[in-house]
């Protein structure tokens, strides 16, 4: 009697872990589902962007705006070292290491931050000198795609606080675990896109 019902726990155990287990799988497949969706967005916001670059109104051109790239270059390593910081969150993650998620997630949020307030200052100083989203066509691309992007950017920054708040409160548990594979996910894909704006929009329109 006892064995069979040790029998019966271990699997009900074990019934429990695999379902637990397909509930996480399947929360990161749908997370998956959401950054395809927000491709195609971002794709959009490119296409339109390539078809405005050359509508400058006679307002300021791309070479003018994007002379130099000091700020950029600066923004763009801040993202992209935020992103071997959470790197190292994750890893803390996997070995069960709170503080050092703790740490490395806190890390990632100043560089995120560092990367936010040089694109508003951007902003500030394009909108100051009359080269507005209003000015012309082509600024209106660049704003809408940049703005979109340092609104992801927010929305990631307002993601970590929450998981800063959530780890520090409940510890590594296994729903806290879901939630930062998939913050790791954004985070990596607004790198990745990033790079593409760097790349499309900075680099190419300063030559």
């Amino acid at each position: 009697m006892t064995s069979n019902t040790m029998q019966f726990d271990g699997h009900a155990h074990d019934s429990h872990d695999e379902h637990h287990h397909d509930a996480q799988g399947t929360k990161v497949l749908g997370f998956w589902v959401y950054l395809m969706s927000d491709c195609l967005i971002f794709a959009a916001l490119f296409a339109t962007y390539a078809v405005l670059v050359v509508g400058t109104a006679g307002g300021p051109t791309p070479s003018e705006i994007f002379e130099n790239l000091n700020l950029v270059i600066a923004e763009t390593a801040f993202l992209l070292i935020s992103s071997i910081t959470f790197g190292f969150a994750m890893l803390a993650m996997k070995v069960n290491n709170k503080s050092g998620i703790l740490i490395w997630l806190f890390i990632t949020f100043l560089l995120g931050s560092g990367f936010l307030a040089i694109e508003l200052y951007e902003f500030h100083h394009l909108i100051s000198i009359g080269a507005g989203p209003d000015r012309s066509g082509f600024l209106s691309g660049f704003f809408a795609l940049v703005g979109t992007h340092g609104i992801h950017v927010t929305a990631g920054l307002i993601w970590i606080i929450v998981m800063l708040i959530q780890v520090s409160r409940r510890g590594v548990t296994e729903t806290n675990c879901t939630r930062l594979m998939c913050l790791s996910l954004f985070w990596h894909f607004l790198d990745v896109i990033w790079i593409g704006v760097f790349t499309f929009v900075y680099l190419m329109g300063s030559i």
